[in-house]
């Protein structure tokens, strides 16, 4: 099958995440990035496209959307990989076009500004992709289909954590581009940790219990002096089914990178996942030894295996399990202009 032709909103000189979904999209041979409006400055953007030898550079997205739609060769996806204050306006351009847009999390920087995208989303001829990516992982997929099948029967403890120690000092104000942005209201939204990595959690908790919290209780707080948004939050969480949770997100423990872990336990077992370790997913059934699973190993489940990339012992990780989310995204598209549904099996993150 010809690539999907992907244009790109953000992702410029100086952006981390742009890189990684440029990686993602090509891995598995799904993408060609073929246009892009790569930074809010129509100077960076033109150096950033010659510097990827991108020959379509637009100098706003709002150009790139409109010349894009009219065009025979045009993009049929759109990558959005801004900062949290520029996910909605650019996501409602090309979908009210009939661009399928792919976003990077979290979806908005307000509720407003949510409210407004799905609206939009729900009218459109276009599918709406978030790139929430640690649910590419195998081992992710198999901890689901586990919790889904009863592996741990009735769930009663959710236990999730992502945590990181590069915020500890106020290192927004040494001119680091990425801790400028994500502790500034403006350009982040109302979240800091919680808005960064917690999202990721809650992400993480949902898609593999298949639950949703109906109430919580949240302490946000900035322990760093001045700092203007939370720089570590808990929160405890509670389910329609009975089951309670807590979640964890900080960017002020030191001794953490990306430290994001999942505990699962239910009346029959319970599984225990880590990002920094992703190949492998210990299952205790209650009353029998700890089982260590790993990916494409004995016990995989089909759900897991059908996007493992290589035989078991070789390590997969972050780039693949992002590129994961794009190849699932490339098959709903095909399926969706196809006028079908998506296959059997395949699971991205939406709205």
């Amino acid at each position: 099958m010809e690539p999907i032709r992907l244009g790109m909103v953000g992702g410029g000189q100086g952006a981390f995440i742009g890189a990684v979904h440029r990686i993602a999209a090509r891995l598995d041979a799904q993408f060609t990035l073929v246009a892009g409006s790569l930074s809010s400055s129509a100077e960076r953007a033109r150096a950033s496209a010659a510097e990827l030898g991108l020959a379509r550079s637009y100098d706003d997205y709002r150009q790139m959307a409109i010349r894009e739609a009219r065009r025979k060769d045009g993009i049929r996806a759109v990558a959005i990989v801004t900062p949290n204050h520029m996910h909605a306006a650019p996501a409602i351009e090309f979908l009210k076009r009939g661009i399928h847009v792919i976003c990077d999390k979290p979806l908005t920087a307000t509720m407003a500004e949510a409210a407004k995208l799905a609206k939009v989303a729900e009218r459109a001829n276009a599918l709406f992709i978030l790139t929430h990516n640690y649910t590419g992982y195998p081992l992710i997929r198999q901890a689901r289909a586990m919790v889904a099948r009863g592996d741990l029967g009735a769930l009663r403890l959710v236990q999730v954590e992502y945590a990181q120690d590069w915020l500890t000092t106020a290192v927004e104000e040494t001119g680091s581009k990425q801790a400028e942005w994500r502790t500034d209201p403006a350009r982040s939204g109302a979240g800091g940790a919680l808005g960064d990595i917690g999202t990721h959690a809650y992400n993480l908790a949902a898609f593999v219990t298949g639950q949703e919290p109906t109430a919580i209780a949240a302490d946000l707080s900035s322990f760093v002096p001045g700092r203007r948004l939370d720089d570590n939050a808990h929160v405890l969480m509670r389910y329609s089914s009975g089951a309670k949770g807590m979640l964890w997100a900080s960017q002020v423990a030191p001794g953490n990178e990306n430290r994001l872990c999942l505990r699962v336990y239910g009346e029959k077992g319970g599984i225990e996942w880590m990002q920094e370790n992703p190949n492998v997913l210990w299952f205790t059934p209650h009353g029998q030894p700890r089982q260590m699973l790993t990916r494409n190993g004995a016990g995989s489940l089909a759900e897991a295996t059908r996007v493992a990339r290589v035989p078991s012992g070789h390590p997969e990780g972050y780039l693949e399990a992002f590129a994961t989310i794009y190849t699932e995204a490339a098959a709903a598209i095909r399926a969706h202009d196809a006028g079908m549904s998506a296959p059997e099996g395949v699971v991205y993150p939406t709205l």
